[in-house]
Formats: C-alpha cells, sequence, structure tokens
C-alpha cells in the first residue's frame, strides 16, 4: 500500500506540473510570491524593503557626502558618498561604498533648473544614483526643435545630465488590475486603507477627479463608491469611498490572479535596486527594478513628481494597480511608456507619500496572526484583492463544509482516502487552471473591445 501512495504522489506531482506550465511564465511568478511566507514581510512590518539602511546612512551622513544608495547584487546596501572619509563610515556601518564625483545636493540641483526649465510634455527625469546623473527621457511624442532646447539646458547644467530618447509615449495608465469603472473611463483599485472610521480604496489620481462615482461592473448596477479626495498632476493618488464603509475581509490581500493573493503587511519606500512586482488585469503580474527615485514625468495633462522608475512592464488597462516587494505595499501605478512584449518604463507614485498626504493608513495584516503559511487570502478579497466568484467588493464568501462539519479538504487529506483523493486533486487542478487561463483570456478580450475607447 505504502508503494502504490508513493505512485500516486508522484503521478500528481506530474500532473501538478503540467497545470503550471498551463499558464506560462506568468504563473510560476505568481505562485512564487503567493507561497511567500507572510513571516517575512511581517518582520519587516512598516519600517520597509530590504535597502531602507541604506538610506538612514544617506540621512546621517548628508546630501553634501553622498548621493544616493541601492541594493547590490548580493543584497547589501550600497552607498554613494564623494570622499574616502565617508566611504570609511559607511564601510564601517557594514554596507558598500562607492566614490563618485557628484553629491545628492548637485544632482537635486540638476533637477531643479529641468523643472524652472519651460515644461515639455512627453519628457521625464530621474537621479540615476548608480551612475551618478541625472537621465533625462523624451517620448516619441517630443519635436526636434522641443528635444534641442532641452538638451541646451541640459549642457548649461554640467555633463552629468544624459540625454536619451524612448520609443513609446509617457501616458498615464488607465484601466487596471481589478477594474473599477466610471464616467470617466476603467481605472484600478490599489489597496485598501483606513482613517479609522471608513474605508477607502487607494487608487491613481489620474483616474477621475474628486466626486466620481465608481461601479463594480461594466453595466453600472454595482455602485462601489466616490472619489472623496486626490491630486493630480503633482501628485498621482486618489481616495474612492466605499458607499458601505467598508472594506469588508480580505482587505489586507493583493490579488495576483488565479485566485491567488498576496498578504500586505505594510508600507514602506523601495531601494534602487530593489526587484519589485505589479499587478493589472491586462498584463497580470510582473515583475522588474526599482532604477530611480523622485522622478519627474510631464504627462501630457501635466507634470507629476517624486515618482518611483522601474523597468517593470505595464499596458493599458493596469493604471492605479499595486506595486509591492515581500508583503510590503510600495505604491500605486501611475504611468509609463512601451508594452509588455517589448519591454518599457513605468512609474508609481509612493504609497508612503499619498497616504501621508491622504490622512490616512494601510489595512495590514497583524504580523502577530501570521502562521507562516501560504499567503493566499483566507477569505474573498476586496477590491483590490478580489477574489474569484466573490459577489461583491468588501463581501465574503466562506468555504462551506460538509453535513458533519468537515470541510472537502479534511476529507481528502484523510489517510483511507488519500489515493484517490491525490488522484481527484491532480484532475481537478488541471481542469481549473485551464478553465480560468480560458475565461481570463476571454474576459481580458472583452474588456479591452468593451473599454477601448477610454483607453489613454
Amino acid at each position: 500500500m505504502g508503494h502504490a501512495r508513493r505512485r500516486v504522489v508522484r503521478r500528481v506531482t506530474r500532473l501538478t506540473a503540467v497545470a503550471g506550465l498551463l499558464l506560462g511564465g506568468t504563473m510560476v511568478a505568481q505562485a512564487a510570491m503567493a507561497s511567500e511566507p507572510p513571516g517575512a514581510s511581517a518582520a519587516r512590518g512598516t519600517a520597509g524593503p530590504a535597502g531602507t539602511s541604506g538610506a538612514d546612512l544617506v540621512a546621517r551622513l548628508g546630501t553634501s557626502r553622498t548621493a544616493g544608495s541601492w541594493t547590490g547584487s548580493d543584497g547589501r546596501p550600497v552607498v554613494a558618498v564623494t570622499d574616502e572619509r565617508t566611504a570609511a563610515e559607511v564601510r564601517r556601518a557594514g554596507a558598500e561604498a562607492k566614490i563618485v564625483r557628484h553629491s545628492m545636493n548637485e544632482l537635486k540641483a540638476a533637477t531643479a533648473a529641468l523643472r524652472a526649465a519651460p515644461r515639455v510634455a512627453g519628457t521625464a527625469w530621474t537621479m540615476d544614483y548608480r551612475a551618478n546623473r541625472v537621465t533625462v527621457e523624451g517620448d516619441s511624442t517630443v519635436s526636434a526643435s522641443d528635444w534641442t532646447r532641452m538638451t541646451e539646458v541640459a549642457g548649461r547644467i554640467g555633463g552629468f545630465v544624459r540625454m536619451e530618447r524612448t520609443e513609446g509615449a509617457f501616458t498615464t495608465r488607465l484601466n487596471g488590475a481589478q477594474p473599477i469603472l466610471s464616467t470617466d473611463g476603467r481605472c484600478s483599485a490599489g489597496f485598501n486603507v483606513t482613517d479609522g472610521r471608513t474605508d477607502f480604496i487607494l487608487t491613481a489620481g489620474h483616474c477621475g477627479p474628486t466626486g466620481s462615482l465608481w461601479f463594480a461592473d461594466g453595466q453600472g448596477d454595482r455602485q462601489l463608491g466616490r472619489t472623496v479626495a486626490g491630486s493630480f498632476p503633482g501628485g498621482d493618488f486618489s481616495l474612492v469611498r466605499y458607499d458601505s464603509g467598508s472594506a469588508g475581509q480580505g482587505a489586507d490581500v493583493v490579488a495576483i490572479g488565479g485566485g491567488n493573493g498576496v498578504r500586505i503587511t505594510g508600507a514602506g519606500d523601495p531601494a534602487v535596486g530593489q526587484r519589485v512586482f505589479r499587478s493589472g488585469s491586462t498584463s497580470g503580474l510582473r515583475d522588474g527594478e526599482v532604477t530611480g527615485l523622485d522622478s519627474t514625468v510631464n504627462y501630457p495633462e501635466g507634470t507629476v513628481t517624486g515618482l518611483i522608475r522601474t523597468t517593470v512592464c505595464a499596458e493599458p488597462g493596469d493604471s492605479g494597480g499595486p506595486l509591492f516587494s515581500e508583503g510590503i505595499a510600495l505604491g500605486v501605478t501611475s504611468g509609463g511608456s512601451g508594452d509588455c512584449t517589448r519591454g518599457g518604463t513605468t512609474f508609481f507614485q509612493p504609497v508612503t507619500k499619498a497616504l501621508s498626504a491622504l490622512d490616512v493608513r494601510l489595512i495590514a495584516s497583524d504580523a502577530r496572526q501570521d502562521t507562516g503559511q501560504s499567503a493566499e487570502p483566507s477569505a474573498p478579497a476586496t477590491h483590490s484583492a478580489i477574489a474569484p466568484g466573490t459577489a461583491s467588493p468588501g463581501s465574503s464568501a466562506p468555504v462551506a463544509g460538509g453535513a458533519d462539519g468537515t470541510t472537502p479538504l479534511s476529507r481528502l487529506s484523510d489517510p483511507e482516502n488519500v489515493g484517490p483523493g491525490l488522484l481527484i486533486m491532480g484532475g481537478s487542478l488541471i481542469a481549473l487552471v485551464a478553465t480560468r487561463w480560458i475565461r481570463a483570456e476571454r474576459d481580458r478580450k472583452a474588456y479591452q473591445r468593451y473599454y477601448s475607447a477610454t483607453w489613454s
């Protein structure tokens, strides 16, 4: 009997691997995030992600002696410094030091000069800590004459300002991770937040002005809430107040597709070089690297400052969606250029700045309740992390047990049923994965057709 059971387990393992292949590379990333132990994130609380010690060193040493920090390939923080004495202090603190020519004060002076010049839509600039320079990008909409004028401004600042042309156009990314719809178009829920009395959805500010009504379906049958505060341009964040006043169960979970989710344990600021993840309904779960902080983007609608610059791709349909890493909320999708076929650049509104400006706090998991199990939702999540089959945002749909109080999972794990149970689970998994993949593709294409007129 023991040998038979081992054969069954091996067969189900093979079936499960085949089922994973049906979802492609995206599902591999989703599974990796969904199985991440909450404890790894919870230990950080709201202090922030790896690399914060580098930022602490920069804050302590001052902007005249440093020029930013980032996470090295070995995971250690690297701090850019302007002299050997400061480098020695960094090394004594346990971080790696890199001596550079230009201080943070010089980099900030360069970006201030760029902001003071006549605004050119389709341009963006970022302080590149690792290269110790300011990189100015111009998209395909910037005319030759405007680019020449920008180049002249950069030349007057100094040789550490680098000019680069980029394909595509910098646009705000309407639509998103889990769709919320209004007369202004379709956007995305990001994270659930609260002021202690009422719950809200934190999303992108360009999604709609104050007073915008949001619905959970394309027919407008289920009103979700109303935009009550926000900033755009300048910043890119807004609050949608739930009509019910409550985000409901699962408010601390962000959906990553396929019924999987990541439990959010706090909010923090990213480090340059950090690996991050973004979730969106058009392009699903994607990952990339933080390449810059405090970036400025001149969208056609206006200028937004203080953004996170990343290599994470995004497409129309991903705006307002959550950016996170190891259970820490980092940002909401603002805009960018390119797509997920050729790659591109995506900018995010930092969550910490939005929370401070709106005077709200993130609805996060209580670290003391984490058990180290899978970070999948324990209950259907609210709209920013909505689970398949959920009746409406903010509602719950607990799994029902049998008449004797046992659950389907407990019956399958009974030793007497383990062989047939594993076969049933394997077969059901393949059917479920295939069905969800087909349904997701069908729904995504339907949304693209129906709402294509509202995309930027």
